[in-house]
């Protein structure tokens, strides 16, 4: 079963309490800005506190993400601290072509070999920030293997478009909906972006509706306070777990009687059905409305 990414909490990577702190949010995945939310004063410092971090805090129970700055900005030097503190992922700021990708992964490789690393330990993935980004975002998700994701950046993305958000979000559906094509042609994760007003719990709300209905995987978060938020809003429904519970023993079933055709209540169970029922079984036990036993 692939990895949950409901929440990805943005973290200043020059703010050591938080850094400290991450894993007490509850978030699936945490990412580490060493770009925007990091003066030009304090990238090396911010650097330095990360990767320190990532060698001493126990993140174990989270996924590990890097922002970089680009790579004629210092994303070269961020890229190889973070490598070798052992980080996960390795995210990508304004991503607008494929090539972008390539030369990333080339200098995580250059890393890798260097220190002894096996090659390919290190994932990657894609933020997509201006109109030549998303119109490129096939190519984008399909150009590394170490790929495991892309994202939007709605507000570099709006300025680039000349407009701004707007409540209904209809300003950011051509580019959610191909960032969404793109990340499932590619066989990998869509996360949405951030929704920068923490206090309007309401909107913060539909927005999530929207994008899980949409499709995807999940969204980042710039507050704590937003992941129980998204975390109730992805949580399944009594009804979609009993089904999918239902989809499970049926499988169980014709494996036991050695049969590879799985059919419940007198209709055949195919792979999308297989699929979306794990789906909500790793969702309900996120949201602890499931144990194993229960299945």
């Amino acid at each position: 079963m692939e990895r949950l990414r409901r929440t990805m909490m943005f973290v200043p990577g020059a703010n050591a309490a938080m850094l400290r702190d991450a894993t007490l949010y509850g978030a699936d995945s945490i990412m580490f800005d060493l770009e925007d939310a990091v003066s030009l004063k304090e990238k090396d410092s911010a650097r330095m506190l990360v990767h320190f971090a990532l060698r001493t805090f126990d993140y174990s129970s989270v996924e590990t993400v890097v922002r970089i700055n680009s790579l004629d900005a210092g994303g070269a030097e961020d890229v190889k601290a973070m490598v070798l503190a052992g980080v996960n992922v390795i995210r990508l700021p304004k991503t607008e072509t494929a090539q972008d990708i390539i030369d990333v992964d080339k200098v995580i490789t250059e890393v890798e070999k260097e220190y002894g690393i096996e090659v390919g330990t290190t994932n990657m993935m894609a933020a997509i920030e201006s109109a030549e980004g998303v119109l490129n975002a096939r190519e984008i998700a399909k150009a590394s293997t170490r790929l495991i994701g892309i994202a939007l950046g709605a507000e570099d993305y709006v300025t680039n478009l000349k407009t701004h958000r707007y409540p209904d979000g209809q300003e950011l559906f051509f580019a959610r909906s191909m960032i969404l094509h793109a990340a499932r042609a590619a066989g990998i994760a869509a996360i949405d972006t951030v929704y920068s007003d923490v206090d309007n719990t309401e909107g913060f709300q539909n927005e999530v509706q929207r994008i899980k209905q949409l499709g995807f995987d999940g969204k980042s978060v710039i507050n704590p306070r937003q992941i129980p938020l998204v975390n109730a809003i992805y949580a399944p429904s009594e009804k979609e777990i009993q089904n999918a519970k239902e989809v499970i023993w049926a499988i169980r079933e014709a494996e036991e009687k050695g049969s590879g055709v799985i059919s419940l209540k007198g209709k055949m169970v195919d792979k999308p059905i297989v699929e979306r029922a794990q789906r909500v079984i790793a969702l309900a036990k996120a949201a602890k409305l499931l144990t194993e036993e229960d299945i």
